[in-house]
């Protein structure tokens, strides 16, 4: 009997130190802050992750409407409120890829190994990717409207805003796709080759740089499907008239399908590989 009462609190002891940390929804949302306050510290000691958002709106702005501005609307001027949306859809888009090497790079790294071992929510460090990206998504959008407005577009200035959240919104639902793909592949590099071939017809056979009406007739049916194309429209709406139509509604539901789809999913994958 005695060395049954001695062998019980061993027991309990073993199970007492195995048992996993809960943690409360409170903690878990201050923790992925935290997360996402690491993701702004590496941008500042890697200043060289924002050469992409600083400079391909600058870049595709100046190009695509000095060279085509002409010939596809008359007059740069003509041109501005047609190619600036566009641009800002396509960059921001793009820029959301980002999410998924960062995730795939950190994991082969064994960042997340060693995010296992503290006392945090296991989904913190994937959460925290996320939000840092959303500051990545905001200096976009800045500065491909401080290049449209030197140009000499006029914006109206409440749309300015909407156009703001609303593209920021559909990039972070975006971004999951990425997430997800991050998970799933072996490298980060092999994330930013699917994403290229995913995003490439998706923002160049749309309306962001051409009106469709000067497609050939099966192309325009492609185009007047395309999620990117719909977004664009939301985008020139809010900026050129301030106007609110149902193509915003349709993005934001979108965006609503994507994040329920996909981060159910990422968090699943994210959870057996970490």
């Amino acid at each position: 009997m005695t060395a049954q009462a001695l062998d019980r609190p061993a027991v309990a002891s073993r199970d007492t130190r195995s048992a996993p940390r809960s943690v409360g929804l409170a903690d878990t949302v201050r923790q992925s802050f935290t997360m996402g306050y690491r993701g702004m510290l590496k941008i500042r000691h890697n200043p060289e992750q924002l050469f992409d958002v600083v400079f391909q709106p600058v870049v595709f702005t100046l190009m695509f409407t000095y060279i085509f501005g002409g010939a596809l609307a008359g007059s740069v001027s003509q041109y501005l409120p047609i190619i600036i949306p566009g641009i800002l859809v396509q960059t921001v888009i793009t820029t959301s890829v980002v999410t998924g090497t960062q995730l795939r790079e950190d994991m082969n790294k064994g960042v997340f190994d060693r995010f296992k071992s503290l006392p945090i929510a296991r989904t913190a460090p994937l959460a925290g990717a996320l939000l840092a990206d959303v500051v990545r998504y905001l200096i976009a959008t800045v500065i491909t409207f401080v290049v449209g407005i030197a140009m000499g577009w006029r914006p109206d200035p409440l749309g300015l805003i909407g156009a703001t959240v609303l593209v920021i919104i559909c990039s972070f639902a975006v971004s999951w796709i990425w997430a997800l793909m991050g998970m799933l592949v072996k490298k980060a590099s092999a994330v930013q080759g699917f994403s290229l071939m995913i995003l490439f017809p998706l923002t160049f056979v749309s309306n962001a740089f051409v009106q469709p009406e000067t497609m050939p007739g099966w192309l325009q049916a492609f185009v007047k499907v395309n999620p990117v194309s719909n977004l664009v429209t939301s985008v020139r709406e809010l900026t050129n008239n301030g106007h609110i139509g149902i193509h915003v509604l349709w993005s934001l539901l979108g965006a609503a399908i994507l994040v329920a789809v996909f981060a159910p999913l990422t968090v699943r994958a994210y959870m057996r590989n970490a």
